[in-house]
């Protein structure tokens, strides 16, 4: 679970008529880690060695930290219709299927962003992008097959960083659309 904030002792300023006050993200935590812990969801950071040299970031992710591949998720940004760039959540050992993806957000083709584009649109490197906490909020698709699961594992937004929460958490905080968009 992210971070409780526990009430402060009263102060001369905190009087019954002041503002409520916002809880102060933990120090040092993701832009994903701070839209978790302000959205009050329960959540865990996983910390793990990332590899630099692994062929799926993702699929490492999942071996360094002992988990099933089929609940890690990777967080991938495509173009649809050479236009508008959409995030799509797949599980870590599955392929985005393009046509579906750009099906389900209402165009006729998608193709991977550049990753240059994906990291301005995020604000998170390649490999570390998260569907939580980015600079731009994109159009997101998750995998029906998230649903299958109590948890899931998205990047928390750092190499070497994974975010452990609810499915029903990660759609409602993404807005996301939920259909078949693996391979």
């Amino acid at each position: 679970m992210g971070v409780v904030n526990v009430p402060k002792a009263r102060t001369k300023r905190d009087t019954p008529h002041s503002a409520p006050r916002t809880p102060q993200p933990r120090k040092g935590g993701t832009p994903a880690i701070v839209a978790a812990e302000r959205a009050g969801i329960a959540f865990s950071v996983l910390e793990y060695e990332h590899d630099p040299d692994a062929a799926s970031y993702g699929l490492g992710a999942a071996e360094a930290l002992g988990l099933d591949p089929a609940r890690v998720y990777k967080t991938l940004v495509l173009r649809v219709d050479s236009a508008r760039l959409v995030v799509a959540i797949v599980p870590v050992a599955a392929r985005v299927n393009p046509k579906a993806l750009a099906a389900a957000v209402g165009g006729r083709r998608a193709e991977l962003a550049d990753p240059a584009a994906a990291e301005r649109a995020t604000g998170s490197v390649v490999g570390g992008i998260s569907p939580l906490g980015q600079r731009r909020p994109l159009p997101t698709v998750v995998d029906r097959s998230a649903l299958q699961h109590d948890t899931v594992y998205v990047s928390a937004g750092r190499r070497g960083l994974e975010l452990a929460l609810a499915p029903a958490d990660l759609i409602r905080l993404t807005g996301a659309t939920i259909t078949a968009i693996a391979d």
